[in-house]
């Protein structure tokens, strides 16, 4: 039946880990080279050091300023403290939380047959014997474990990384806006590597220790693999949601306060908000995106894998077609790695005009180069012919077909991300459109832009139901899972764009903190513009994978709990139906309710320094930085706890008391809707933030028309703003993890909700 491979074994087992350890060794150089640039004030004599005397072009820029430098050092200072305290108080309470769910895991999964030490017959292979349940709960329960500490160590390493860029970025915007450019964009390389290799060498690593004990039994291992993607899905949600609440809370309050009521600039110093607004982009946008991305990743692998354990590579033990799902994701390393050379070193960038089009060619070069780079692992590591596990028999696929399955999801993350730049940058007519609409005030701009959330959904939802139907036709649900690892095949450089503008919003912010001269601040706010852009690309690439990773995880779950069909006519799928749908919305309102009670106490604290600091708007008093960012954490710690229990406990409280059918339909029901939502929110929030920056850049005659600051055009775009940011930054962003997660926490339970569950059906 199986033909074998021509990449063998042996070279599978060097060549995953050489990746990963490339990847990880391209992102310490990456950041050796970003630790070029001294935080320290230059020694008058720098000129031996190139050759040639720098010190000409940098007086005018007033480069040789010390204090400027130090200012820089003393604010990146500041902000790096605030986040590092921020994660350590976040992460105390998810690792409370970690525990107890790992008990639960190992709990539930024990007593599938009664916490027996014996070996059981397999699940679909049912002539041959397979290690005991209690077994594969302690092997789930550690790989949950170790998925959740990689998820919290990539976030925590993203933001130190960050909080080391943002201050270097600042002062190479003194020398131009390539200097700058390039210093941004490594440090969110090497998150980006950091991140993947790490991702793809932890899972590599597990899967060979726990072959140790399993042996041949292949479907008990990739069932306990599972684990891991859950760890990292339950460490992003909080990341997610815990990071967004504090980042939109402080954001929200400053600008309201300080741009609207006070007419003060953004990231001005005399803004009591200020700091805890530029902490929130590295705990929200880096911290949160990082493990967010990760989780991703890790589920799409783990679907792809126990899905593959029972088709034909399973079942005849072929070590290197099992593992393809992980060698994509190798050479997609080394794709984005060659990727990235074109941005830093191939083609500088001059002028600001060419950022995003830099940007954007990431994406495209990536996208053709993995295209070549899949072609060729499909050629070497795939059998010509092989057998894929489809709801109860097997279902006979060739190599070319599981190519076409990758690079349909490959391409349709390239479509997702162009439409998602389409509808957010304000290069484009759509963002323009609503730019005009903040002539007539705030109402006609969030009318607009609400419109234009609703309609960019189109295209991607499209992209995604055709890579779907591709992916399921020629390799059923594997195909699925595949597709999702080829749109997440190129994440290295995903992230890097990602990272990159939180990176340049907080170098602009520290420009302007250190009072730096206009000039340097315009470079920022036009590093920082194409940062907006990338930012929602990279939430648009986040939503899209969730999606087809959770109708994978959704595939898995449903062969592993032996549903055959999925009957929307009855009615215990239905209501699950419904109920799934609705959850999205409940999940939405916890989150912008706490940004909104949040943001509240924030606004009432900036209003109370500006009223009772004496000397505080002339610059001579300073404000109290540190009560801001408490109000900010406290909040968002106390906050990300309901909407947490919410996804985490919906699947296990549905499975129990209602069964497997009831579980699917919801699963079902918030992959739909949650999808539309989290399209449209970070969008809108997207489309609203660049409007402002359209009018407050002032580029192009119909800018100008609109306003300087504080025009009341411009008043109307900042509300729109500030609409739009619990939107685009804390609801949005976490729904795509509330799918994911719902999904991989049924999978890993389903062997106890296939035997205990249903618990109220069972009565009648």
């Amino acid at each position: 039946m199986t033909s074998a491979t021509i990449l063998s074994d042996l070279g599978t087992e060097i060549l995953i880990p050489i990746c990963a350890v490339i990847g990880i060794l391209f992102s310490l150089f990456q950041w050796y080279l970003v630790s070029q640039v001294k935080l320290v004030a230059e020694k008058p004599d720098a000129d031996g050091k190139n050759g040639f005397t720098e010190s000409l072009i940098e007086e005018e820029e007033g480069v040789n300023d010390h204090t400027v430098v130090q200012k820089c050092a003393e604010i990146q200072n500041a902000i790096s403290e605030g986040a590092t305290s921020f994660l350590f108080t976040e992460y105390q309470y998810v690792g409370v939380f970690m525990v107890i769910f790992a008990v639960l895991i190992f709990v539930f999964l024990g007593s599938v047959e009664g916490f027996s030490t014996s070996s059981k017959t397999c699940t679909y292979d049912t002539t041959k014997m397979c290690k005991p349940a209690l077994m594969t709960a302690v092997f789930s329960t550690v790989s949950f474990l170790l998925g959740a500490i990689t998820s919290v160590v990539s976030g925590f390493l993203g933001m130190k990384i960050a909080t080391y860029a943002n201050a270097r970025t600042t002062l190479e915007a003194r020398k131009g806006v390539s200097k700058a450019f390039i210093v941004a964009f490594r440090s969110g390389a090497v998150m980006g590597f950091l991140l993947a290799a790490n991702g793809l060498l932890v899972l590599y690593i597990t899967i060979n220790l726990f072959k140790i004990y399993y042996g041949d039994d292949w479907e008990g291992l990739f069932e306990s693999i599972t684990g891991y993607g859950l760890g990292g899905s339950s460490m992003a949600l909080f990341g997610r949601v815990g990071g967004g609440i504090y980042t939109k809370a402080a954001d929200v309050g400053a600008d309201l306060v300080g741009k609207v009521e006070r007419n003060i600039p953004e990231d001005d110093p005399r803004n009591p908000a200020v700091i805890a607004d530029n902490v929130g982009d590295n705990v929200g946008d880096i911290a949160g995106m990082g493990s967010d991305l990760f989780g991703s990743y890790a589920e799409s692998s783990c679907a792809a894998l126990v899905v593959a354990s029972i088709s034909s590579f399973g079942n005849t033990h072929d070590f290197t077609s099992m593992m393809y799902p992980l060698t994509v994701s190798s050479v997609g390393i080394i794709v984005c790695l060659i990727t990235t050379l074109f941005a830093t070193d191939f083609f500088e960038v001059k002028t600001v005009k060419q950022i995003e089009p830099s940007l954007k060619n990431q994406l495209i070069i990536s996208t053709v180069l993995m295209t070549i780079g899949i072609a060729i692992v499909s050629w070497i590591a795939l059998p010509s012919s092989f057998t894929i596990f489809n709801f109860g028999t097997q279902k006979v696929v060739k190599n070319w077909q599981l190519f076409l399955c990758v690079c349909v999801g490959l391409w349709a993350g390239l479509v997702i991300g162009f439409v998602t730049e389409y509808y957010t940058s304000n290069a484009y007519s759509p963002v323009q459109d609503v730019a005009d609409s903040c002539r007539t005030g705030a109402a006609t701009n969030v009318i607009f832009g609400l419109a234009l959330g609703y309609k960019s959904v189109i295209i991607p939802i499209f992209a995604i139901a055709i890579s779907i139907f591709v992916s399921f036709t020629f390799a059923a649900m594997y195909g699925v899972a595949v597709a999702a690892l080829g749109m997440l095949s190129t994440i290295a450089t995903g992230l890097a764009i990602d990272a990159y503008g939180p990176i340049s919003d907080n170098a602009g912010g520290i420009a302007e903190m250190a009072g730096m001269s206009h000039r340097i601040r315009e470079r920022t706010d036009a590093l920082d513009a194409a940062g907006n852009t990338t930012a929602a690309i990279g939430k648009g690439f986040a939503i899209g994978s969730a999606a087809l990773v959770s109708l994978a995880l959704f595939g898995a779950f449903v062969s592993r709990a032996e549903i055959t069909t999925v009957d929307v006519l009855t009615p215990k799928v239905f209501i699950g139906l419904l109920v799934g749908a609705m959850l999205p919305y409940w999940f939405s309102a916890m989150t912008m309710k706490s940004v909104g009670k949040a943001a509240l106490k924030m606004v009432e604290e900036v209003r109370r320094q500006f009223n009772t600091i004496p000397g505080l708007m002339e610059g001579t008093a300073k404000p109290d930085y540190a009560t801001c960012v408490k109000i900010s954490t406290d909040a968002s710690i106390k906050e990300m706890i309901p909407p947490g229990a919410l996804v985490m406990l919906t699947p296990l409280i549905v499975g129990i008391f209602f069964g497997v059918e009831t579980l699917s339909g919801v699963l079902a029901g918030s992959l739909v809707s949650g999808v539309q939502i989290a399209i449209s929110a970070s969008n809108t929030g997207g489309a609203w933030d660049n409007a402002k920056k359209y009018i407050e850049a002032g580029v192009s005659e119909h800018a100008k028309s609109l306003g300087p600051k504080g025009s009341d055009p411009h008043k109307a775009a900042v509300i729109g703003d500030t609409i739009g940011d619990p939107l685009k930054d804390t609801s949005g962003p976490s729904l795509n993890i509330l799918i994911k997660l719902m999904a991989v926490e049924s999978l890993v339970f389903a062997p106890f909700f296939a035997t205990h569950g249903g618990l109220l059906f069972k009565l009648f």
